[in-house]
């Protein structure tokens, strides 16, 4: 059995992914918070469409802290907080030790430990932010495929999404959907 590795990343029009929620997500950013103003019902609605598919969630410990102090406070009746709250999450961190929220630790080097994963899980793994990570498991090849909420928006300066590479990656576009304030939902396989 092989399943997939997805990712689901908010970046700009140049591929920034820094600093999406507010300042409190990077201080060192001066331009944090800038998905604010391009949050939509739409977007909200297209986001959690995915969630309908039973997902093993893979994080970075960064992510990881900033999405406990928010989704588990969050009633089910909103769904994208019920699927996240159910759905067990595997966090890459080398200082943690001890998870709540349904989460485990990924034991080993993160790519060894991916690649056993993607051998042994029988649902969809899926990246939510957790840069670092991203870059990494793309550079080893083993992401297939790549949700990206592009902004209308070029900061030219900030955290992009993806890696410098010793190979192109070339992508598939298999949908496209824009919502109310001109984000795209571009999605792509990993060819």
């Amino acid at each position: 059995m092989t399943t997939t590795l997805s990712a689901v990343e908010f970046i700009t029009l140049d591929g920034v992914m820094q600093g999406f929620d507010g300042p409190d997500d990077d201080p060192t950013f001066t331009h944090g918070g800038w998905g604010t103003p391009y949050q939509s019902p739409d977007a909200v609605q297209i986001g959690t469409a995915a969630t309908e598919v039973q997902h093993i969630y893979l994080l970075g410990r960064k992510t990881y802290e900033r999405m406990i102090a928010f989704w588990p406070h969050q009633p089910d009746e909103n769904r994208m907080a019920a699927q996240l709250n159910a759905a067990p999450k595997y966090v890459a961190s080398r200082t943690q030790t001890e998870f709540v929220w349904n989460a485990r630790p990924l034991s080993g080097e993160l790519v060894q430990a991916v690649e056993q994963l993607k051998a042994s899980e029988d649902a969809a793994l899926v990246i939510l932010g957790s840069g670092e990570i991203l870059r990494q498991l793309l550079s080893a090849g083993l992401v297939d495929h790549l949700t990206l909420f592009i902004h209308p928006l070029v900061l030219g300066t900030g955290g992009r999404v993806f890696p410098q590479l010793a190979e192109p990656a070339r992508l598939a576009l298999t949908s496209v959907q824009p919502t109310s304030t001109g984000v795209l939902v571009a999605e792509y396989d990993v060819v």
